[in-house]
């Protein structure tokens, strides 16, 4: 989301805090890999994080989305939330 807000890493300050959120943010992936299996983690991690950028554009870019769009978005959710649920 920093990522436009850095205009090609042109703007120090959205660039810094982008740099240091990837940081955490692997930080904490690779937290999560020694806890539960890859498979889980990295397929919640890439669902959830296509949900989350289209909500957050949703609200501070005002993208639009078809309801076929939305029901997709809805259907990540419920994926990632089942492979949770039922791992093995």
């Amino acid at each position: 989301m920093l990522l436009p807000a850095s205009q090609q890493f042109s703007k120090i300050i959205p660039t810094v805090i982008l740099l240091f959120a990837y940081i955490l943010a692997f930080y904490f992936l690779s937290l999560s890999v020694t806890k539960l299996p890859l498979s889980i983690v990295y397929g919640s991690w890439a669902g959830l994080g296509v949900f989350s950028v289209a909500i957050l554009s949703y609200v501070f870019y005002d993208e639009t989305y078809s309801w076929q769009a939305i029901i997709g978005l809805f259907m990540i959710v419920i994926g990632v939330s089942l492979v949770n649920i039922y791992r093995a």
